[in-house]
């Protein structure tokens, strides 16, 4: 099959271009916000998607569908910075070194030049050639939604919009009012320090009605058995212990509460759970890993043996020159410009990470790109690539004997550029699915890739700079766990300080989920994460889960207006919470204060307002049920 396109169909349009900006720069913020609460990120292909066409209808701008592909393609760019940065960057923070706007802004972007760089000789290989065999679920998805906007859908595309406004009050009434508690909890009787809990966030909700019943159930069951199992039984066996145990060195585990057991000892568990299921991912996907690296040979091969000039529109890349000066000013960037790895580096240290930047960078670009055609971005192994290369780069810091401040934070600095070159080349692999379906150009979505990458990674590294200045990464408000997985790893590399009979125990976990044919990652996420903030995940599964049965399997869950709705609070709450760390940080509001209405009938309030958060993507999804 190959897509027919008109010759002469507007599609890099200024109005275009200026829509997808604005739009990655606001799921690029809303995705920071929500990646540094729990660890993960949505795509905002088909929101941007369905939002482009209704910017278009509201202004009375004419559009075309290759139009809003462009700006989907621009404001989808942001979401890959977002998740590599919030993977490392927080872990500087919890050392204590504030890095400098530039230099985050500076990884950013040449994280994304590099995925996008890189991915381009792969692009004929694996979205044409392999399209039998690579489906990339999120880019032929967005397809069809932009095919259905484009005859006369896109009135669903208000529930984006209506998400975003309860999304947004929600947040505002908890962290800028007070008016409610953020969190609903409960001690559970018969075992010891046991607590059920729920977060009061409508972007976690929004999460689990995308992500659906059977992952966010992964999810909270590794939550479950850290919060209801091992936080009791370590409460039971360690109460009679009268002294602290390690690694905690003040506390016996009998005065320390459920929280702090999680922090001083659950947490190692599920950070060994989360490195295992990472590195295993990897490890599983090495015969793709390379196949796919060595195709990038075959792929520059027939490049140079096409006549250009008779390369028709839906086949044109960016010239092979472009591609090898992204490439070539990455690694010189690296290895030359001081600043980019923090400051007090050797040249001899530079040029290790620019030599871990290269080798990383081009090697999980190739597997990124191949991996999510199967399982989508969502299941990309961001996680694993992330560990491997922090492993690597910091086993030769060690071995040189480089373990200072300004090492550890070199080695963070070289994860960053590689988890978002991966992370890029996963979500320009789909963009560029979804152009090759609907008959787009690929240079110029490729272009516009990197038009987004360079005005999102201003905003990325803004919000993260200003939540880590405002709030405490690893805090309930903002738990960065990835981030914090990363430091533990570096430290225990470089240092050896590592309770390595935790992690151990986190392994062994990760392993018994992964046999028993569940996601590893998911489950040891869940392991790692508060339960509070599981819970709303798995409500909105459950929610999802209801409509699916109710609308019958034979319906379309790929344009479901409850899966818009979702994004919409995502971006909602997202943007509603940068805003409130903007006011505290100036100082005209306050971080925290106790709520108007307290004790039980705040937490019954905070209920019913879950509640009605869970019925909204009910009602969005039914317009979808009704036309099946």
């Amino acid at each position: 099959m190959h897509p027919t396109s008109e010759a002469g169909v507007a599609e890099f349009t200024l109005k275009a271009v200026v829509v997808g900006v604005l739009l990655g720069i606001l799921f690029g913020a809303a995705n920071a916000y929500l990646g540094l609460r729990v660890g993960m990120t949505v795509t905002a292909s088909i929101p941007a998607a369905v939002m482009s066409v209704v910017v278009f209808r509201a202004l009375r701008l004419k559009s075309t569908i290759l139009e809003a592909n462009l700006s989907q393609t621009i404001g989808s760019a942001s979401t890959s910075l977002a998740t590599g940065t919030i993977f490392t960057i927080p872990a500087l923070f919890l050392w204590g070194i504030v890095p400098p706007y530039m230099q985050v802004v500076a990884l950013c972007f040449l994280g994304g030049l590099l995925g996008i760089a890189a991915m381009i000789p792969l692009r004929r290989l694996l979205i044409v050639d392999a399209h039998a065999e690579l489906p990339y679920p999120e880019g032929t998805a967005c397809a069809e939604v932009l095919r259905a906007t484009e005859a006369g859908s896109e009135g669903r595309g208000t529930w984006i919009f209506r998400g975003m406004l309860a999304g947004a009050a929600v947040k505002l009434a908890i962290a800028a009012f007070f008016l409610l508690p953020g969190e609903v909890s409960a001690a559970l009787p018969v075992l010891p320090k046991a607590i059920i809990a729920l977060e009061v966030a409508p972007a976690l909700i929004a999460v689990g009605y995308i992500l659906g019943y059977r992952q966010s159930g992964v999810l909270v069951a590794g939550s479950i058995l850290s919060w209801l199992a091992l936080i009791p039984l370590l409460a039971w066996l360690g109460g009679a212990i009268p002294t602290p145990v390690f690694p905690e060195t003040v506390l016996p585990i009998a005065d320390m509460s459920a929280g702090q057991i999680w922090s001083r000892y659950v947490r190692y568990i599920g950070a060994g759970a989360v490195a295992t299921a990472g590195i295993l991912t990897v490890l599983r996907n090495l015969p793709t890993m390379v196949g796919a690296f060595t195709a990038v040979a075959r792929g520059v091969s027939r490049q140079r043996g096409g006549q250009a000039g008779a390369t028709p529109r839906t086949e044109r890349d960016l010239p092979g020159a472009v591609i090898l000066a992204g490439i070539g000013t990455v690694i010189v960037a690296t290895a030359v410009i001081p600043g980019i790895f923090g400051g007090g580096l050797t040249p001899a240290q530079r040029l290790i990470c620019a030599a871990g930047v290269a080798l990383f960078g081009l090697l999980f670009v190739a597997v990124a790109a191949r991996i999510v055609g199967i399982v989508g971005v969502s299941s990309q192994p961001t996680s694993g690539i992330t560990l491997v290369t922090l492993l690597g780069v910091a086993g030769v810091f060690a071995w040189q004997g480089w373990t200072d401040s300004g090492s550890r934070a070199a080695v963070l600095a070289v994860g960053t550029v590689v988890a978002i070159a991966a992370s890029k080349a996963g979500d320009i692999s789909q963009d560029l699915k979804t152009g090759w379906l609907v008959g787009a150009t690929p240079a110029r979505q490729q272009l516009g890739q990197l038009i987004g990458a360079a005005f999102a990674c201003w905003a990325v590294a803004a919000t993260v700079l200003l939540l880590g200045r405002t709030y405490e990464f690893g805090s309930a408000e903002l738990a960065a766990p990835q981030a914090t997985l990363m430091k533990t790893i570096v430290e225990g590399v470089l240092a050896g300080s590592l309770p390595w009979e935790l992690v151990g125990t986190g392994a062994g976990v990760a392993i018994g989920a992964m046999l028993c044919g569940v996601s590893g990652l998911a489950f040891a996420i869940g392991v790692y994460l508060p339960l509070a903030s599981m819970l709303p995940i798995y409500a909105g599964g459950c929610v999802r889960a209801w409509v699916e049965h109710r609308r019958g399997k034979e319906a379309s869950s790929e344009f479901d207006s409850g899966v818009l709705a979702a994004s919409g609070l995502v971006a909602g709450e997202g943007l509603a919470g940068v805003a409130v760390a903007f006011l505290a940080w100036r100082g005209w509001i306050p971080k925290v204060r106790d709520p108007w209405i307290a004790g039980l009938p705040g937490e019954t309030l905070g209920l019913l307002v879950a509640g009605a958060i869970a019925l909204l993507l009910a009602v969005a999804s039914r317009p979808v049920a009704r036309r099946a």
